[in-house]
């Protein structure tokens, strides 16, 4: 089948390797000249695990390709993908605008039937607006439909390849056909495609994120009273993980959430639901607790160093807001960072695939090392954002060679206590006892 992908950010990109990679031909539209000669030259221009190998072989083979001419881009193609940006608006609304103009266009450069997808995280009634737009101009049959994605930074083309679920919102039977011939490959072990009305789909991305991004704010609640109460979140995680009605995942705590999709997808259901005049009361709640978990460490921190960090210097591990991703935005790290410099102390920081978006982000504010024990020298105290899998075993001698005094404060409870009392560190970490 051919296929049009408009956008290649995250999903963009991931998506339009991956439905090459089961045979079809894909080109891929962004209107960014310099990032398509960039593709076009075969160098991918995100980092996620398993995607360059993917990419490479699709583009040597021909089935993956890149333009800035959105007419040509989609001139064969039966399905078109729209992967735009969606930001949200100062009210926490999404910002619809790219997606609305390419809507636009397509309505007068569309030459047979063509089926739309909405893979962009969009609100409720999306579908029906961008169906408005193109049927202003459009002189042929079309459907819009929409298909959220469900992928996870780090483990995206897995996610992609072999989906729990593939929903598709859409009333009509040749969309469905289409769309069911589409996917019909990544689905053979039985998993479902799942049809429904183009509004159900919408909300189901939103309900989805938002869901996760609660249970996450849970357990960093529970963590934050375990340590009041003398409790262990690590035990309470296990022992509340085995009940298969809660399950193993997103039960770890730590600094927050971030990243592109659930801060922006918890304010955009908010939003929604202020539209209708309905107070989402819960997901209000966990974009407070968020916030403020974001620098939870801050005030051990500066009680540690007994209310003054002018002067001090600390070592930041991970920038990035989750391991195994470059995307550091809404990056607990970031906050962290703010909030040192406010109170005069410096920082020096290691990520392994984040600090050139950190650099553009703050520019020469902190030093920035070129591996992790680099940074360690001089430094008062080592801060741990991110869960690196290099950061689990490191050479603890080094470790702590390098800083001035034996300190961890860690946002991901990487360490277990016992190795820390027994390498005689000093740590904090998250609803777990101190270790002095």
């Amino acid at each position: 089948m051919k296929i049009a992908v408009v956008g290649t950010g995250y999903v963009g990109l991931v998506s339009g390797t991956c439905f090459a990679e089961t045979g079809n031909t894909v080109t891929c539209v962004d209107i960014d000249q310099a990032k398509v000669e960039k593709l076009q030259s075969g160098k991918i221009t995100i980092y996620e695990p398993g995607l360059e190998n993917l990419f490479h072989r699709n583009v040597t083979n021909g089935r993956l390709k890149f333009t800035t001419n959105l007419e040509e881009g989609i001139k064969d193609a039966k399905i078109i993908f729209l992967a735009l940006p969606t930001p949200p608006g100062g009210d926490g609304a999404a910002d619809l605008s790219f997606i609305l103009k390419v809507a636009d266009d397509l309505g007068k450069i569309m030459t047979d039937y063509k089926v739309i997808v909405d893979k962009s995280t969009v609100p409720v009634g999306t579908a029906e607006r961008v169906r408005a737009v193109i049927a202003k101009n459009a002189k042929f049959e079309f459907d819009v439909v929409s298909n959220p994605e469900f992928l996870r930074e780090g483990v995206a083309i897995d996610d992609f390849m072999k989906p729990d679920r593939v929903v598709v919102g859409t009333n009509s039977e040749k969309a469905q056909k289409l769309m069911n011939e589409l996917y019909a490959p990544y689905v053979r072990q039985g998993n479902p495609i799942i049809f429904m009305d183009e509004k159900s789909a919408e909300m189901t991305k939103y309900a989805a994120n938002s869901f996760l991004a609660t249970k996450i704010t849970f357990m960093n609640e529970v963590a934050n009273l375990c340590e009041l109460v003398g409790a262990d979140v690590d035990a309470v995680r296990r022992g509340i993980s085995y009940d298969e009605r809660i399950g193993k995942r997103f039960l770890f705590p730590g600094i927050g959430y971030g990243g592109s999709c659930f801060p922006k997808d918890v304010q955009a259901l908010v939003k929604s639901a202020a539209d209708v005049n309905y107070d989402f009361k819960i997901l209000n709640a966990v974009i407070d607790v968020n916030e403020k978990q974001k620098t939870v460490l801050i005030p051990r921190i500066s009680d540690f160093f007994k209310g003054d960090l002018k002067g001090k210097t600390f070592a930041l591990w991970g920038l990035a807001f989750k391991p195994n991703t470059d995307d550091t935005r809404e990056a607990p790290a970031l906050y962290i960072i703010e909030a040192l410099l406010a109170a005069g102390a410096k920082v020096k920081a290691y990520d392994p695939e984040g600090m050139e978006h950190v650099k553009r982000q703050i520019g020469e504010t902190i030093t920035f090392g070129s591996n992790q024990y680099e940074i360690l020298e001089g430094a008062d105290a080592l801060i741990i954002a991110t869960e690196w899998n290099e950061f689990r075993t490191p050479d603890f001698d080094l470790l702590a060679s390098g800083l001035k005094s034996k300190v961890i404060f860690d946002g991901r409870n990487v360490y277990s206590l016992d190795k820390m009392k027994e390498l005689g560190f000093t740590y904090y970490s998250i609803g777990r006892e101190t270790v002095l």
